[in-house]
């Protein structure tokens, strides 16, 4: 927890040691911490309210506070109980000095912590555990529906599975789940798509290893389709790490065409090798930067381009906790500009009559359709392809392209999709 609001570092960085766990410790280990992560911004400042010197208290200590306070108010755990493991934690951390403190802490919590709360449930960034900024944001960009995404990021995402349609249908993985007894369902309005009742480690799924399926949002599933990829088809990946839809669009190629992927980062770039090589599929894996095609492009126009681009990520919130820590409102100018540069770099190697499809997991308008507006004022060669909204229940119409918002009528993910074309002319 200290490692994340303390230090900036992600969830999933922080938590890596606890993956060499495994099993139910390390499961528990993580449900606990990411829990935390979630409503931290909640829970510290009734925690904090407690101490009289808080910035004299050690960060861990601090965290292990918070940490208590969650399983205190979050979980079904005897909260005396609770106390007494934070206590013993504060000797495993050998700060035995301040078990004392520890325990009278989570004492006056566990007795007043709905007084405690109070306050800070009085606005809505408080009650969701929200930084201000971004509540005030979701709220202004979508007046109806607000409270109702804030709310949504707190929820447990579902784990929905991408079925390679090439070698299996989803009925029929949907047998090989019960066959194993893992309940599932279908998404009728995305065919590759298959929910699980609750989650569980990938290695338990039926074909996971050879690649018959991948975990991945149906909202994120759309992305490929969007882009209408045809067999044959020259295809760029833009920003392909960590490789899903990269691993979709060449399901969907299947073998046929190519694909070319691309990613600024050599690290991110291996685990879409990774995924290839379970998938069975295999890509150009080009490690370059897409501001800058002299990078990777080999001077051949492509038929379709995905710009999955970096973005907020305030659209998976739910399954990213810790974006509500370590994202700044001052960050959105700096992805801004990305996207554009990106943007702009590629549209020059798209073929005529070739299609841009551009995709956020963000919920904020200055990273989606403002973008793609901004974009069109000095691209008379393009055209926006108008979206139908009935492409996922809940899908709602923007001045340009379509936005899922996350725990919508769709149970997806928060997604923004915009689907231009390059004219014969002009471009």
């Amino acid at each position: 927890m200290d490692a994340v609001a303390g230090c900036g570092q992600s969830a999933d960085a922080a938590l890596s040691g606890a993956a060499h766990r495994g099993g139910a410790d390390g499961a528990a280990v993580r449900a606990i911490a990411l829990g935390t992560v979630r409503w931290y911004l909640r829970l510290t400042p009734a925690v904090e309210g407690l101490l009289t010197r808080p910035a004299e208290v050690p960060g861990p200590i601090r965290a292990l506070l918070v940490v208590a306070a969650h399983q205190v108010e979050y979980s079904r755990n005897a909260p005396e109980a609770t106390a007494h493991a934070a206590v013993d934690a504060a000797r495993l951390l050998e700060l035995s000095r301040l078990t004392g403190l520890v325990n009278a802490v989570l004492r006056r919590f566990v007795a007043e912590r709905a007084a405690l709360l109070a306050p800070v449930d009085v606005t809505e960034a408080g009650r969701t555990a929200h930084p201000e900024w971004l509540a005030a944001r979701t709220c202004a960009a979508w007046p109806a529906q607000g409270v109702q995404v804030l709310e949504a990021n707190n929820a447990h995402p579902p784990m929905t599975l991408r079925v390679d349609l090439t070698r299996v249908t989803a009925a029929d993985y949907i047998t090989q789940l019960a066959a194993s007894s893992i309940e599932s369902y279908t998404t009728h309005w995305m065919p590759s798509a298959v929910t699980l009742h609750l989650p569980r480690d990938v290695k338990g799924l039926p074909g996971f290893a050879r690649g018959i399926v991948s975990v991945q949002d149906a909202g994120a599933q759309l992305a490929a389709r969007l882009l209408d990829v045809r067999q044959g088809m020259r295809v760029l990946d833009a920003c392909a790490a960590p490789g899903g839809k990269t691993g979709h669009l060449l399901e969907l190629l299947d073998g046929t065409g190519g694909v070319t992927a691309v990613d600024i980062d050599a690290g991110r770039l291996e685990r879409v090798s990774e995924n290839l090589r379970r998938l069975g599929r295999s890509a150009q894996l080009c490690l370059g930067d897409a501001r800058d095609p002299r990078t990777f492009w080999d001077g051949r126009p492509y038929e379709r381009v995905l710009v999955d681009a970096p973005c907020s990520s305030t659209g998976v919130i739910r399954r990213h906790p810790d974006i509500k820590l370590l994202r700044r409102a001052a960050d959105l100018r700096g992805f801004r500009a990305t996207q554009l540069a990106v943007l702009r770099a590629v549209v020059a190697l798209l073929a005529p009559g070739g299609r841009l499809l551009y995709s956020t997991c963000s919920i904020l308008p200055e990273e989606n359709e403002e973008v793609v507006t901004e974009l069109l004022a000095g691209e008379p060669g393009l055209a926006v392809r108008a979206l139908a909204t009935d492409l996922a229940p809940g899908a709602i119409g923007r001045a340009v392209g379509v936005q899922l918002l996350p725990g919508a009528e769709a149970g997806t993910d928060g997604f923004y999709y915009a689907c231009l074309e390059k004219t014969t002319t002009g471009a």
